[in-house]
């Protein structure tokens, strides 16, 4: 009898072993498979913002955005990534109560040097977890781009986008996105996907560059009025929209934490980054009715293909901070109220004089905050992370608000001032002669679609 219990024990953690390295190689795959999901967002940008550019500006948008993309990588693996674990407290760094963050911890594991920063093979979770956050840094420095396009200069352009990237939009993650983060612990901020502290941030500070940076030459009359600046190729934005809201599924598939080896911080289920239940069934619902709410209620109010694509996006962002929590008929009326709120916020921005050329301080900005305070309306009251029954702080809606204007600072405060100070030393905008002969033959040197082969000799008749 003993002998079988034993052996049967046995056999017990031979299958404990073989889960647990199961579970471990799922989680490293899951991971891995959302990277090149989000690197869609950036094809999207790409097809999006050269669509939306006059074809003499078309190769100078598209070189931009694949520079941000490349720029950000190197810069997220040297300081990005060690940001978002040394500061969630707050800026002294010091270490929180779940003991994953503070500056002492950063250094153990986000260091250049340090083993988890390179290929242990003996380590299934570094590596993909953080290439999936910087795709989201990525991500966050591509919505700015658009905003930009045709007169912003390409090494100003790029500065920026290692700010926000690898700097602006990381604290924002490690205050509010983070189980240590003080706008979690203290204020009970849910933002699950993201809402606020990527999109907020990067719309509000593409703000900031914007006004520093100016309209394109002939956008504004002299009595204040504007004039309409078609892009060349609606049909290419259409698609790259498409292709953004495809990647979408990657980014907020990476919102999910896995169980696993290195992230089981929370358990062994599927949960938030606060620790707090979600699954994946939840995404599928309120994702697709998010896109169906946003288009519908852009559609209603605009009848234009540019606003309706654009409200596909900003369904989605104005109920990402609840895709855990959102009923999915609620999800669609919430995203229905952003695409009817979509044209109307740009419109305004452009009465005030901003040329915003994609709208991408309304689509990103304005919705997400938009998003952000709805979900403190309809989700107050719910566990805003993991925790015993009366411990664990709740969403409430001055929560959401103080989160609201913190990102909105996080965003807007850094985008003014660096490119304030790109004007002062002439790296911000090109000259005004470069902007209407075209950035693509006076900065690529090259044409997006050149006239064809000269002919040598004239055709037999």
């Amino acid at each position: 009898m003993e002998e079988q219990l034993a052996a049967l024990t046995t056999q017990l953690e031979e299958l404990k072993t073989a889960a647990s390295v199961t579970n471990r190689i799922f989680a490293e795959a899951y991971y891995y498979l959302t990277i090149p999901l989000m690197i869609l967002i950036h094809a999207g940008f790409l097809a999006y913002e050269m669509g939306a550019s006059r074809t003499k500006n078309v190769l100078s948008s598209g070189v931009k955005n694949i520079l941000a993309f490349a720029f950000m990588l190197p810069t997220f693996w040297y300081f990005g990534w060690w940001v978002y674990w040394g500061f969630p407290t707050g800026l002294p760094g010091a270490p929180g109560p779940n003991g994953i963050s503070g500056v002492e911890y950063a250094n153990s594991i986000a260091l250049p040097w340090v083993e988890y920063m390179g290929p242990n093979i003996a380590d299934n979770a570094s590596g993909v977890f953080w290439g999936a956050f910087a795709m989201f840094a990525a991500t966050t420095a591509s919505i700015m781009s658009g905003a930009v396009i045709e007169r912003i200069q390409t090494v100003g352009f790029v500065l920026l986008a290692i700010v926000l990237g690898s700097f602006a939009w990381v604290v924002a993650a490690a205050w509010g996105w983070h189980a240590d983060g003080w706008l979690v612990q203290n204020w009970g901020l849910h933002d699950f996907g993201a809402a606020g502290l990527v999109h907020a941030v990067a719309g509000f500070f593409a703000l900031g560059v914007l006004i520093n940076l100016g309209p394109r030459i002939g956008k504004f009359n002299s009595d204040g009025t504007s004039n309409h600046i078609a892009g060349h190729n609606m049909p290419l934005t259409c698609v790259g929209l498409m292709l953004i809201i495809a990647g979408f599924w990657g980014f907020l598939m990476a919102c999910v934490i896995i169980p696993g080896e290195g992230w089981s911080w929370f358990g062994d289920k599927l949960a938030t980054i606060y620790g707090t239940p979600i699954t994946l069934s939840s995404l599928a619902f309120n994702i697709l009715m998010g896109m169906a709410g946003g288009t519908i209620g852009a559609w209603i109010l605009t009848r234009d293909p540019f606003w309706m694509m654009s409200g596909m996006l900003a369904g989605i962002i104005s109920v990402a901070s609840g895709l855990d929590i959102y009923w999915p008929g609620l999800t669609f009326l919430i995203a229905m109220g952003a695409g009817l709120l979509l044209a109307p916020a740009a419109n305004m921005l452009e009465r005030m004089g901003i040329d915003d050329a994609v709208g991408a301080v309304t689509v990103h900005g304005t919705i997400g905050l938009y998003g952000l305070i709805a979900l403190g309306v309809f989700a107050a009251g719910y566990p805003s992370l993991q925790g015993a029954a009366g411990e664990a702080p709740t969403i409430s809606l001055m929560g959401q608000i103080v989160g609201a204007v913190v990102f909105f600072l996080l965003g807007f405060v850094p985008g003014y001032v660096c490119s304030f100070i790109l004007k002062v030393l002439g790296l911000l905008r090109v000259p005004a002669n470069a902007e209407e002969h075209g950035l693509d033959p006076v900065k690529v040197a090259s044409s997006a679609y050149p006239e064809g082969i000269p002919i040598s000799a004239p055709p037999a008749i």
